[in-house]
Parts: C-alpha cells; sequence; structure tokens
C-alpha cells in the first residue's frame, strides 16, 4: 500500500513534519517514505490511500491496562460512596472479576478492542482478572486480540484474595500462556506473569510465581504502591516498603513492570533506576481513586524507566497525556511541571521502549523506513503554524481523538473513513450491553 497526500510527523528523537509526503508498506513494515509525487511515480502499481492532506503520526502505545473492566462503566454499586482506595477495591473490582464468565472476558476484550482501534491505539499491555474463570482465560483475550488486528501483551493477576487454589490457577494460567508462545508465536501477541499487588500477595504465592517463571523468559507484571494501603500491608508483612518487599522476592527487574509507583520513597526509586524496572504512570485512574500524583519527574531524575498507561481507563491515550500534563502542575503547583515534549516522551519513546520488550523485532512509535506500519491519520488542520517542535502542544490543546478517522496496525487498515473494517462494532456493542446487564443482575442477586 501507499499512503499519499499526507502530513507526516514521524516523531522519534529527531522528529520531522513532512507535507505531501508518501509511506510505502510492504509485509507490514514502512519500506519507504518521501514526496508524494515521487514515491507515486516510482510505484504506479500499489494500491493508494489517498490521506487528503490528513495528518499521519505513529500509532498510540499504552504501557498498562486492564480489558476485563469495561462493564464497570455506568455500575452503580449499593451503599454509599467508597471513602477509601481500598473499599473501592473491594465493592467495585472484586466484585466485579468474581462475577466474569469466559464469553464476559470475551466481550469485555472486544470493547476495548473496539475502542482502542477507534482511538488510534494498537499496542496495548494488559492485566487480566477472572477468579471463577481462570483456565484458559488468556486464550480467550488472544483470540480477539487476533480478530481484531491490534498487538497485545498478556498476563493472568495472580492473588491470595480467594485462596490458594485460584491463586495456584493464576500461575498455573501465566505459565502455560508463556509457554504456548514460547512455541507458537505470533506477532500481534506477547506475554508476561501477572501479580495483583504486594497486599493481596504472601511470601508463598510470591515464591511460587518466581519459581514457575523460571526458564520462561519473562518478568512480572504488578501493581504497587499504588494507594497507602499497599505501604501499610507492605511494612505490617515484612518491616520492608513495597519496591524493597517485591526486589527481595525477585520481583523486580528489566523485564518487569509496576503500575503506578505513587507511593514509593527515594530508596525505592533508586532501586527501580537500579533494577531497570519499568513503572508505568496511570494519571485518570489516580485521579479517579484519589490515591495522589505519581512521581514521575522524580523517577525520571533517579534514572528510573517510566512509561504511560491507562488502568483500564478509555483506550484513548490521548486523553491520558492530556491529563498527565495537567496534573502535574496542580499537584506541584507550578506550570513548568510535565512538559509537553516530555509528556510525548513517555507516549511513544518509552512506551515504544517497553513494548520492545515483549516484540523485539519490531520498531514502534516512529514513522520511519524500516518501522513497523502502525499509523493513524487525524484530521487536524490547525488555524496557527505546526511545526515538528510544537506538535505536542497542539494535540493537548488543539486536538481531540475523534479527529482520527483511519488506524493501521502492521500495515492493515483496521479503521478506515471511522469505519472499523475487522471487527463488528454494532454487533459487539449489543451484546456486550446484554452481558453487562445480566452480570449487573447478578451482582444484586
Amino acid at each position: 500500500m501507499l499512503i499519499t497526500h499526507a502530513r507526516v510527523a514521524t516523531l522519534g528523537s529527531e522528529p520531522r513534519l513532512l507535507n505531501d509526503s508518501a509511506l510505502l508498506i510492504r509485509e507490514g513494515i514502512i519500506e519507504a517514505m518521501g514526496a508524494t509525487e515521487d514515491l507515486a511515480s516510482r510505484y504506479p502499481d500499489e494500491e493508494q490511500l489517498d490521506a487528503q492532506g490528513q495528518l499521519a503520526m505513529p500509532a498510540a502505545l499504552c504501557g498498562h491496562t486492564h480489558f476485563y473492566g469495561a462493564f464497570a462503566r455506568g455500575w452503580a454499586y449499593p451503599g454509599p460512596p467508597a471513602t477509601r482506595f481500598g473499599e473501592i477495591l473491594e465493592r467495585l473490582w472484586w466484585r466485579l472479576d468474581k462475577l466474569l464468565t469466559p464469553e464476559d472476558v470475551r466481550y469485555s476484550a472486544l470493547v476495548c478492542l473496539v475502542d482502542a482501534i477507534r482511538h488510534g491505539t494498537t499496542t496495548l499491555i494488559d492485566h487480566h482478572a477472572s477468579p471463577n474463570a481462570i483456565e484458559g482465560s488468556l486464550d480467550i483475550i488472544a483470540e480477539t486480540v487476533l480478530r481484531s488486528g491490534a498487538r497485545a501483551s498478556l498476563c493472568y493477576e495472580v492473588t491470595d484474595r480467594d485462596g490458594d487454589a485460584r491463586a495456584q490457577a493464576g500461575i498455573a494460567e501465566n505459565a502455560r500462556f508463556l509457554k504456548r508462545l514460547r512455541e507458537q508465536p505470533h506477532p500481534q501477541l506477547a506475554a508476561s506473569f501477572g501479580l495483583h499487588a504486594s497486599l493481596t500477595l504472601g511470601a508463598d504465592t510470591l515464591a511460587r510465581a518466581v519459581a514457575a517463571a523460571e526458564g520462561l523468559e519473562t518478568g512480572f507484571h504488578i501493581h504497587a504502591a499504588e494507594g497507602v494501603e499497599d505501604v501499610e500491608d507492605s511494612l505490617q508483612k515484612s518491616g520492608k516498603r513495597v519496591i524493597h518487599r517485591l526486589h527481595e522476592a525477585g520481583i523486580l527487574g528489566p523485564r518487569s513492570i509496576v503500575a503506578h509507583a505513587v507511593h514509593v520513597d527515594e530508596s525505592e526509586m533508586e532501586v527501580l533506576a537500579a533494577t531497570g524496572t519499568w513503572i508505568t504512570h496511570q494519571p485518570r485512574s489516580n485521579m479517579n481513586n484519589a490515591v495522589g500524583t505519581g512521581q514521575v519527574e522524580a523517577l525520571l531524575a533517579k534514572g528510573a524507566r517510566v512509561a504511560l498507561g491507562n488502568d483500564g481507563f478509555s483506550n484513548n491515550m490521548f486523553s491520558e497525556m492530556k491529563t498527565a500534563y495537567l496534573v502535574h502542575k496542580l499537584a506541584q503547583g507550578d506550570p513548568r511541571a510535565m512538559p509537553g515534549d516530555l509528556v510525548f516522551r513517555l507516549a511513544y519513546d518509552a512506551n515504544a521502549q517497553l513494548a520492545r520488550l515483549f516484540w523485539p523485532n519490531q520498531t514502534l512509535g516512529i514513522l520511519a523506513p524500516g518501522a513497523v506500519a502502525d499509523i493513524i491519520l487525524v484530521d487536524y488542520h490547525p488555524t496557527t503554524p505546526l511545526t515538528a517542535g510544537n506538535l505536542p502542544w497542539h494535540f493537548l490543546f488543539g486536538y481531540e481523538a475523534s479527529l482520527i478517522t483511519t488506524t493501521l496496525s502492521a500495515g492493515r487498515v483496521l479503521m478506515r473513513d471511522r469505519q472499523l473494517l475487522t471487527l463488528d462494532e454494532a454487533a459487539i456493542t449489543a451484546r456486550a450491553r446484554e452481558l453487562a446487564a445480566d452480570l449487573w443482575k447478578r451482582a444484586t442477586a
């Protein structure tokens, strides 16, 4: 395919903005970039997709999400509002995940993948939980990912909160799926070893998970120090703060992801940096749960690696970027905090580096020859000058994700002219609405 007449924003370490340009895509890779007139004359027989002056840029990536949470939207659990983060977990999320059936798991994932494609997000790192439908749950999600044309890394959330048998089943599901992908690799799929959080994991279960992961060439994906409850629980259990406890247990390292790390002290930041552990920042979730604001700039100053996720909020990563840009200024009382170019580096450069853990041979987050053709077309025609240097601020102040018209992943068109091509959005929505209503009824039965 040849995408023609695009205004190409390459991003990357040396971002460029190329007017009336074309991208030649072959076997899912960008083979050439150049002026439309030049490439169209050199490759006259290629199928063409005329961008009609739209902005072409890399598709978005998400460093931490929860497909399983889709059916919570609009669900009002009974009783007064929660007063602390632990109550939100107990009354909402730990009730929801126990109710999920295999079909719920399938359609919850499909709903999120529809949302991702529509909002230009093609690479997602998921963290799944369904305590009464554990075995085979990652296969179900994997099938939906393949069907969608997107790319996802999957894991199952091991926890002690549902008893030892389910904890062991979660360990087994992670190990089984990791082995499946080693034996049958697929360019759209990857895996990690999922753990819930320090506050729901005893020392024995952590040790069993580490033992099960041995030889599987994987890291762990765990929530850490999201709320103060996690810190208090860790101190009570071990006399150590969360990051130190996880480090001692063998959880941290360059293949591991800790989500949030809101309540970490300086010594924990140093451990995260020294071990090369990834931290993902989810500002919308942190605000919603009132747990605090992640210490992103302090972590980066220590040399830690920080990427951007959404914790199961909409897969509109541009909303996450805007939130990150604003909340740190408010939290620090400093308009210089979290500048726009830093937000873009987290969302694209850092997320692309994180994705390389799972897809080491795929170059993402940039438009350049040799990169994977994950591309979005954006119908954005600004009323002020647009340059490679000021692009982040245009996106933070002038752009809305509804302007995305076309989404490609590995050269495959997933949405064109705002119409999804790989998923039947109407049918998925109708069935998800039925399943969600039934789940809500079971929750109050």
